[in-house]
């Protein structure tokens, strides 16, 4: 979901919510702006391209799901959960979903933190704002690996069943040991400013791995994996595949 030019929708609903938008569209000039008609003339100076709605915000929330990456919302949280909750597909079809408080203290992702990237984006809107990104994903708070998204930026393609991204993501939160093999690929996908977790043990080759010791195994390689080791390992693996000409 995520990518280096993410389409971005600013939502103003209220006479209070554009002023907000007012405030933030210039430092966000390629952010679209999406605001109720009776306030649309108050945002009319600025440099952001103004899509103007009429009637309820309900009636639009298909085509802000099918036009935008990450869509902000300057209005309350609960009024955004009953907005979009008959919209939800699942984290890898769903926009990022965000929500400024009233205040402008607080930036909150909703929906799709992660996968997403509305975790990110919350950050950076955090900084535009002066205020506080409130993020609640356990991989980021623990600043532990993100099984499901870890590599991406280096053009790693995760390769695992769904219920062993689940699996593997759990023991990697709850702080279980882990095997993490690498074989090829770049070696800086450590990207956080903190060490790496002490749960977290490197190798070279996975013969080098005791599996009674190791809750689950992280595997960076491009050797054929067997659908006999997939069943050996019955949940516990997630492989990364660097592209074929990244160095390690």
């Amino acid at each position: 979901m995520t990518n280096d030019n993410p389409r971005i929708g600013l939502i103003a609903i209220t006479k209070h919510g554009a002023a907000q938008v007012s405030g933030l569209a210039p430092q966000l000039p390629a952010a679209e702006i999406v605001v109720a008609e009776k306030f649309a003339a108050t945002l009319c100076d600025l440099p952001n391209r103004i899509r103007v709605y009429r009637g309820a915000l309900r009636s639009q929330m298909a085509a802000l799901f099918r036009d935008y990456d990450q869509i902000v919302f300057f209005v309350s949280l609960g009024a955004v959960v009953r907005l979009i909750a008959p919209h939800l597909q699942s984290k890898d079809e769903d926009p990022g979903i965000l929500v400024v408080d009233d205040a402008g203290e607080f930036v909150i992702p909703v929906l799709s933190g992660h996968v997403g990237g509305a975790n990110a984006y919350a950050e950076k809107l955090a900084v535009l704002l002066r205020a506080t990104a409130v993020i609640t994903t356990a991989s980021d708070v623990g600043k532990t690996i993100p099984v499901d998204i870890l590599g991406r930026e280096l053009g790693w393609r995760v390769e695992a069943p769904k219920i062993n991204i689940t699996r593997v993501s759990a023991h990697v939160v709850n702080e279980e040991p882990i095997a993490f093999v690498q074989e090829c690929g770049a070696r800086n996908w450590w990207t956080r400013p903190t060490p790496l977790p002490k749960n977290i043990h490197l190798f070279d080759s996975l013969d080098d791995v005791d599996m009674a010791r190791f809750k689950a195994v992280l595997w960076v390689t491009r050797r054929d994996i067997s659908a006999s080791l997939w069943q050996r390992l019955d949940e516990r693996l997630v492989v990364y595949r660097p592209p074929q000409d990244q160095q390690a």
